[in-house]
């Protein structure tokens, strides 16, 4: 069988190639600015080998795939009390939507929706004593990669046009989900969602999702193998918002996707794949990223199934 280099090559250019159907999400204006044009792809597999093609070393605002990374940190400090407070059931609506949050009395359906993150951000802002640099912390060494950080202009961007997700926040703390400040948590919200990363440095942050006994640069596990198990589980039924089963069945692969462009996968004890396209579905997922990310695994035959 071919390599994966070799695969991820011919799928790079094969998928260049195709006409991209896709928006950019303007409705963050910041990131309105970033150019179409972008596109790159980086793997990462547990034998320490990495390969990258396009712009896989430009980094860009990551978006909703850092809510893998406010949960696995919640995960770590609440332990399985956290399910207390979001639910693990894909939504079957958009990301940002207000509905069944009334009928399930403020508990969101899953911590990847925009309403199941900021419950997540309230209960980091309960548990860390400075939640911006803690949780910053926590990314740079999971990632071994001091270089990352936040991008104050999106975060800002976010913080002016983010009125549903006021809206969100304010409406589960009237179910008492909330127990923080609304402004506070929405602060630590939209910085979270800011953080800015290359294809190269996702696919080689994410391997602590790949492999049971993978370790931070410090020595220490990122997650147990059952905790693990659960966030690849909840990324296989929610890491697409309502197109995760379209994910599911193209690609088959647990992942997570952000409106910035960025889709990360995860192989379990093989690699982490990432790729970047800005231009969106009507969904909210990257078009070509969806796309790539199908090829490649119907290629390598590498899915879970």
């Amino acid at each position: 069988m071919k390599s994966y280099h070799e695969i991820i090559e011919t799928t790079y250019k094969e998928v260049k190639k195709t006409k991209d159907k896709g928006k950019i999400a303007t409705y963050i204006p910041e990131l309105g600015n970033v150019s179409s044009d972008n596109f790159g792809a980086s793997i990462s597999t547990i034998d320490d080998k990495t390969f990258g093609v396009g712009n896989c070393d430009e980094k860009f605002s990551i978006q909703s795939i850092s809510k893998i990374l406010t949960l696995t940190l919640a995960y770590k400090l609440e332990g399985e009390k956290l399910w207390e407070r979001v639910d693990v059931e894909p939504s079957g609506n958009p990301f940002n939507s207000l509905q069944q949050l009334d009928a399930d009395k403020g508990k969101p359906r899953n911590p990847f929706i925009n309403a199941g993150a900021i419950v997540i951000c309230d209960v980091l802002v309960s548990r860390l004593e400075n939640p911006k640099e803690d949780f910053l912390k926590f990314c740079r060494e999971v990632a071994d990669n001091d270089t990352i950080n936040y991008c104050e202009k999106v975060a800002q961007s976010e913080k002016e046009t983010g009125f549903r997700n006021f809206a969100l926040c304010n409406f589960i703390k009237s179910f008492d989900n909330i127990k923080n400040d609304v402004d506070k948590v929405l602060d630590f919200y939209f910085y979270t969602c800011s953080l800015e990363m290359s294809c190269k440095e996702l696919s080689e942050t994410f391997l602590y999702l790949t492999e049971d006994n993978f370790s931070t640069c410090k020595g220490n596990r990122v997650l147990s193998k059952s905790e693990a198990k659960r966030v690849n589980a909840i990324m296989l039924t929610c890491g697409f918002y309502d197109e995760s089963g379209e994910f599911a069945f193209r690609v088959g692969l647990p992942g997570k996707s952000g409106v910035g462009g960025g889709i990360i996968a995860i192989h379990p004890n093989e690699y982490c794949i990432a790729v970047w396209s800005p231009k969106l579905n009507p969904k909210g997922n990257s078009y070509k990223g969806m796309l790539f990310l199908e090829k490649f695994t119907s290629a390598t035959t590498s899915s879970i199934f």
